[in-house]
This record gives C-alpha cells, sequence and structure tokens, in this order.
C-alpha cells in the first residue's frame, strides 16, 4: 500500500466490489475541478468457480480501458499501474467492498438503552450489518446469550459497558459470557476479533476473561460519561480489523489489499462517510437513503451528528415479502389508484422474491413496485428515527437500578424542518422509468417539510466516493456534485391548519406566476438543473413553510430535473377510509406530476 499525498492527486481509479456487480469508475482532475470521466463494471468473483475478487476488477477495469484507451492494468491484470503517466495508470487506486456479505458485527454492553445503543450506533457508523445487540437488561437468561452468540458467527464482536470510574461488575459479567459462549468467526479464523470499548478500569478484568480465547482490543471508552459519546476510536478499529481479519480471509483480498493506496471500506461505511463530508463541507443537514434488494441503509447528519441505520429485511426483491408483512397490505394500496384482492398481490410480490432480478413489464406492477418501495422506505425512516436520538442516562438517571428501569429513548435528532438535502439510490430510486417518480417516492415517504432539496445518486457511485472523501474530500464532494447526483428539485411544504377555504399559502415567483396554495393541492413548476427562481411566500398565520407559524419567506428556490413541487397535503398525509375517494385523490396526485402517462385509474 503506498502513500497517497492529496495534492498531487491528479487522476484516480475506484471500485466497489458489491455482491453481484464489481464496479469500476475512472476520476480525473480538469479545469473545472474533479469529474468522472467513465465508468464500467462487471460480474463479482468472490465464489466459485474463481473465488479471486481480484479477477471482477480486472474485468470491470479493462471495460474502462477499451472505453477511455487508457492503460490502467499492468500485465496480466497483476495490479494497477502506478504512478500516472501520459496515456497510462493513476496516481491513486481505492476500493470499497460488501462482496461476501460485508462486515457482520454481534455488540454487546451493560445497559441496552446506553451503552449497548452506544455501541449498536458505532458499529453501524462503521459500515457493519449488526447482527444482534446483547445487554444485561436485554430480558435473556444466560444460557439464551451463549446460544446466540455461537448460532450468529459474526465477523467479530464490539463489548462496551460502563462509564469511567463506575460499576465493574456488569462488564465483567458480559465478558464472561462471551468467554463460556467460545465464538466462533463466520470465516473460521482461529481466533474471533472482540473490540473491548467499556469502562477503562474494567479493561485489565476484561483482558484476563478473553485475551486467552479471543484476539482482544481495548480503545477507548464509547461512553466515557453519561453526559458524552465518543465513538470514533471503536469506529477506526472495526475498519482496521476489517482489513485485517475479514479482508485477509476473503478469496482474493489479500492480492487487492496489496494493490490500493487507501485501506478498502465496507461499502455502507464508505456511504457513510460521504454524507459526513458532504454535510460538513456544504454545512447543511442531509438524509441519504439506499434501497437494495434486501435492505435498506439509511444515513443522516443532523446537528452535525452522523447516524445510520440498516433495515435488515426490507429491500424490494430478496425480503419484499417482509416488507408486505411489516406495512400490511392496506398501507400498501393505499398508494395505488386501483383495486386488487389480497391473495393476488401477495402472489405477485411472492414471485418478486423467488425471481429477484426481473424488473416490472406493465405499467400496473410498476405502480405496485413503486407502493411497495415507498412503504420499504417510510419504514427504515421510521426505524432510522427511532434510533437516531440524543443520548440517554443524562439527568434521567442517576443509579443502575434506575437505568436499568429505563425503556423510552431520548429525543430523536432528526429534525425534518432542519433538513436541507434528502439523497435517494438504489435501483427502485435510481432507475425509475421517470424522474418524476423517484422524486414522488421520496416526497410520499419520508414526508419533508418546509423547503428541502430532493436529489438521487445516478450511477451508483456514493460508495466510491465515500472511500475518495478519505484521502480528498474536496475531490468527492466535486464529484458527487458534478456527477453523482440528479438533481430532481425542490419541496415547498406548508405544515400547520387553516380555517376551511382559506388558503395555505400565497405564492408569488419572479417569473411572473402567482397562486394560491390550497389543502390537498399538489402543484409542480418545472424549473431546470441550475436553474433558480426568487419567491415569495406569504402563509397563513397559523402556516409554517419554515420561517415560523405565520413568517414570510423570500429567497430562491433551486430547480432539477423535475422542479418545484408546492405540497399542500398536510404532515402526515392522510387517506379517505372511502376507497372510492381514495383512488380520486391518488389519481389527481398522479395527473399533478405526471407519473404515469396512460394510466388509466
Amino acid at each position: 500500500m503506498t502513500q497517497v499525498h492529496e495534492k498531487n492527486l491528479k487522476n484516480v481509479l475506484a471500485t466497489d466490489c458489491g455482491s453481484t456487480t464489481t464496479k469500476a469508475v475512472y476520476i480525473e482532475k480538469k479545469e473545472e475541478g474533479y469529474r468522472l470521466v467513465m465508468r464500467g463494471e462487471a460480474p463479482t468473483t468472490v465464489e466459485s468457480p474463481f473465488e479471486d475478487v481480484t479477477r471482477g476488477v480486472v474485468n470491470a477495469t479493462e471495460e474502462l480501458e477499451e472505453l477511455t484507451g487508457r492503460v490502467f492494468l499492468e500485465e496480466e491484470g497483476k495490479g494497477i499501474l502506478r504512478p500516472c503517466k501520459e496515456k497510462s495508470g493513476v496516481d491513486a487506486y481505492i476500493s470499497t467492498s460488501s462482496a461476501g456479505g460485508g462486515l457482520q458485527m454481534l455488540v454487546a454492553g451493560v445497559v441496552k438503552e446506553m451503552t449497548a445503543e452506544s455501541a449498536h450506533r458505532a458499529a453501524l457508523g462503521a459500515g457493519a450489518i449488526v447482527m444482534e445487540t446483547l445487554a444485561i437488561n436485554d430480558g435473556r437468561q444466560t444460557w439464551e446469550r451463549f446460544e446466540l452468540i455461537r448460532t450468529l458467527r459474526p465477523d467479530m464482536i464490539l463489548l462496551s459497558g460502563g462509564t469511567d470510574g463506575g460499576d465493574l461488575s456488569h462488564v465483567v459479567e458480559m465478558a464472561e459470557v462471551i468467554r463460556e459462549a467460545k465464538p466462533a468467526s463466520r470465516l473460521g479464523s482461529a481466533k474471533l476479533p472482540v473490540i473491548f470499548a467499556g469502562n477503562k478500569d474494567a479493561a485489565p478484568r476484561v483482558e484476563g476473561i478473553l485475551g486467552e480465547i479471543c484476539d482482544l482490543f481495548i480503545v477507548d471508552n464509547l461512553r466515557p460519561t453519561l453526559e458524552r459519546e465518543n465513538l470514533f476510536p471503536a469506529r477506526e478499529k472495526i475498519h482496521d480489523l476489517f482489513m485485517e481479519h475479514v479482508m485477509q480471509q476473503a478469496p482474493g483480498y489479500p492480492k487487492l489489499i496489496d494493490w490500493t493506496d487507501a485501506p478498502i471500506m465496507p461499502t455502507p461505511g464508505a456511504v457513510g462517510s460521504l454524507i459526513e463530508r458532504v454535510a460538513e463541507q456544504e454545512e447543511i443537514q442531509v438524509i441519504g437513503v439506499d434501497i437494495g434488494g434486501a435492505t435498506t441503509d439509511i444515513f443522516s447528519v443532523f446537528q452535525e451528528t452522523f447516524n445510520r441505520t440498516v433495515s435488515a429485511n426490507l429491500g424490494m426483491s430478496y425480503s419484499i415479502s417482509q416488507v408486505m408483512a411489516e406495512s400490511g397490505w392496506e398501507n400498501v394500496m393505499r398508494w395505488v389508484p386501483f383495486s386488487m384482492d389480497e391473495q393476488e398481490l401477495r402472489n405477485r410480490i411472492k414471485n418478486k422474491m423467488i425471481r429477484p432480478t426481473t424488473i416490472p413489464q406493465s405499467l400496473e406492477e410498476l405502480i405496485l413496485e413503486q407502493a411497495l418501495a415507498r412503504e420499504a422506505l417510510r419504514l427504515s425512516f421510521d426505524h432510522h428515527r427511532s434510533l437516531a436520538v440524543g443520548l440517554k442516562g443524562i439527568q434521567q438517571q442517576r443509579t443502575i437500578a434506575e437505568a436499568f428501569a429505563q425503556s423510552t429513548s431520548g429525543d430523536s435528532l432528526v429534525h425534518m424542518e432542519g433538513l436541507d438535502l434528502l439523497v435517494g439510490s438504489g435501483g427502485v430510486l435510481s432507475h425509475a422509468p421517470r424522474r418524476a417518480q423517484a422524486m414522488a417516492m421520496l416526497t410520499d415517504a419520508f414526508q419533508p417539510v418546509g423547503i428541502t432539496q430532493l436529489a438521487v445518486d445516478s450511477i451508483f457511485m456514493m460508495p466510491h466516493l465515500g472511500v475518495l472523501s478519505t484521502i480528498n474530500a474536496q475531490a468527492a464532494v466535486e464529484v458527487f456534485e458534478a456527477d453523482c447526483l440528479i438533481h430532481l428539485g425542490t419541496t415547498i411544504a406548508p405544515t400547520g391548519t387553516v380555517r376551511k377555504g382559506r388558503p395555505l399559502v400565497e405564492v408569488d415567483l419572479e417569473v411572473g406566476e402567482s397562486f394560491s396554495l390550497h389543502v390537498g393541492d399538489l402543484k409542480l413548476i418545472p424549473l431546470g438543473v441550475g436553474e433558480s427562481v426568487k419567491a415569495t411566500l406569504r402563509p397563513d398565520k397559523k402556516i409554517d413553510v419554515g420561517a415560523g407559524k405565520g413568517e414570510g419567506w423570500e429567497g430562491e428556490l433551486t430547480g432539477g430535473q423535475v422542479g418545484l413541487l408546492f405540497d399542500g397535503r398536510g404532515r402526515p398525509l392522510l387517506f379517505p377510509e372511502d376507497d372510492l375517494q381514495r383512488v380520486k385523490m391518488i389519481t389527481s396526485w398522479h395527473h399533478a406530476m405526471s407519473l404515469y402517462p396512460g394510466c388509466r385509474a
């Protein structure tokens, strides 16, 4: 692994080794800044018969060579050419990976609502899939914890517990549970890595308990005091161990590690890093969502605090039946402007689950798929809001007994009125036949309030840019804004109630258009990418458009491929109980945004 100097970085090759596809991108510094030049992809080759992840990297890179006329590979595909010359090589090669199931972790703490939850956040922020969370007060018997640890076979365990200088007995008890369970690694390594990030006074005793049976690593406490959370050291150690223990054992990864100029990152961790960088550089509050076939990841930065959650059974192919099970038939069908028997809907969903690579073949199937996507996004976001909370234990509890009795979360950090940018990624959003459909899915599922910009990841490039951000944050943000993001437009969603017949907001646009937005209205104003318009919003005294109840707003609204969406439907969205009225309302929404031309409801 060579040393990368940020100031000398003129071009970069980046790959993302996914579970099915390896995607390669070539980025170059031009007069206007860093830009994407070309993209190539090939099947991932981590499984039989190849069992060498670098074969897929070479194949994807060869496609880049054909498309750019530039040579990236050493002879016989033995590595990536460096340094950069006129028509060959690059200054840096970087990669992410989720092949082989990504990073799977078990986390354990003392109090479920405090140190165990902090450990959960640290693992998610590092890009892990958290298989289970253990705590002294999780309601399980000791033998159940043994069985769970033995059955799960994680890649590593993160153990936390106790504030510095506090009680030792409970974190020691959890360490003894891990020892007696004799945990084994998923990949069959000799010793399972265990990270201890708890009470520093307990470290010697934890080392005595786990030191011989595990690869034990001690880092700074995740929760040194009730009032402070310190996730960074644990996250850094998780990244290091992902490289040293997990990647080293996967087919071909030791070779790939030698090729790269920066540590390989788990794909979700890289996406999270990019969201953090964008929020930091632009000084904005951001939500990002990546909806896949099996899982939906949500990332957020509010009040300079990063959170990530994984809804492991909410996806659009392999786990689409779980979306139906959790949301219920009525919630899926409320988005659909026609009637369908529940059993027929279930049959269609099961067909998608057993044929996960199929795409909708009719307009009716497309509407159903996008209705399911709204529910998957909604459920995942509810999950995210419940976990993205302020620290618990501050002032509310002073003793361990009081802590055990606590069952409610701290206040959620996700405040939609402060949201500046909502970014969607994943096939159902990025590959929607019409960009307005992607905007409608995001708006309906997340229900942003006030003034919010919406965008989608055009070609699943966020993982590449996330790992790039670790060596050159400016390059990552420039490519993200210029080539990765497709700006959909801006939603303007007033909140509050008015007397019947009164408008929510009076709108004046500099282009000469003025109108009144009433309850239930959905009005789309075309305004292209890179265009903006000065607007004046005059709300009713009981209505908030982002400046406070009754407070007017003046400023510039930014367009996109869809435009400006004035949403007077209220929050939360409400649906009539009468089915004919519901269909009429849904149809009016579709017509307002031209979502499905030719659809006859």
